[in-house]
């Protein structure tokens, strides 16, 4: 499982053999179970987490209800605003399905940078990378009608649909399940119209 994290380090950095030792020396690679919580509202952590297989979600409640606002599959990273401000989590996260996780804290990353200087560059690449993403996310979102979204989630991350259960799906897109049947049956019926005509 470390290749994967090795070859996505390798689009930004090159590392020697010692970097690669050093990493793998580390205990930051842990399986999780489907279901697991790994932030919860309330819980103060200083983890920050990378995704080498499977998914994990970041959600609310509100009300009784869960409001998810975001999912990260292979090859994305949650790095909670908790484990900056060192203040309790106002979001709960957890496993969608068996994952394998990268899971590190800002002390670790301090050593390494510090060791690995080269790491440094890295990681502010993709800090950038992932701001850039959440702004155009969030516009996307804030600028879209929920059929927008969909089919928008199923241009970008149509893996998503199959992967995640119907109710956390339709709370991500801002509406009931069902609602979400509703709005799939409207789009295959129009899709059956234009194939027609």
């Amino acid at each position: 499982m470390h290749t994967i994290l090795f070859d996505f380090i390798s689009r930004y950095i090159t590392l020697t053999e010692e970097e690669k030792n050093a990493l793998l020396e580390l205990n930051i690679f842990h399986s999780v179970k489907k279901g697991t919580i790994l932030v919860e509202a309330g819980q103060c952590t200083i983890d920050n987490f990378f995704v080498l297989k499977g998914c994990i979600r970041t959600y609310y409640i509100i009300e009784g209800e869960e409001k998810t606002t975001a999912f990260y599959t292979e090859l994305e990273g949650l790095n909670p605003p908790c484990s900056i401000t060192k203040t309790p989590s106002e979001f709960y996260v957890s496993c969608v399905e068996d994952s394998i996780l990268v899971i590190s804290n800002d002390e670790l990353s301090i050593d390494i940078n510090r060791q690995f200087p080269k790491f440094d560059i890295m990681c502010r690449m993709l800090s950038e990378e992932v701001l850039a993403k959440q702004i155009l996310d969030f516009d996307a979102f804030k600028t879209s009608t929920p059929e927008q979204r969909y089919l928008n989630l199923i241009e970008k991350r149509p893996d998503l649909i199959q992967r995640v259960p119907q109710h956390q799906l339709a709370s991500f897109l801002g509406i009931k399940p069902q609602s979400l049947s509703r709005l799939r049956a409207r789009i295959m019926d129009k899709e059956k119209k234009d194939d027609i005509s």
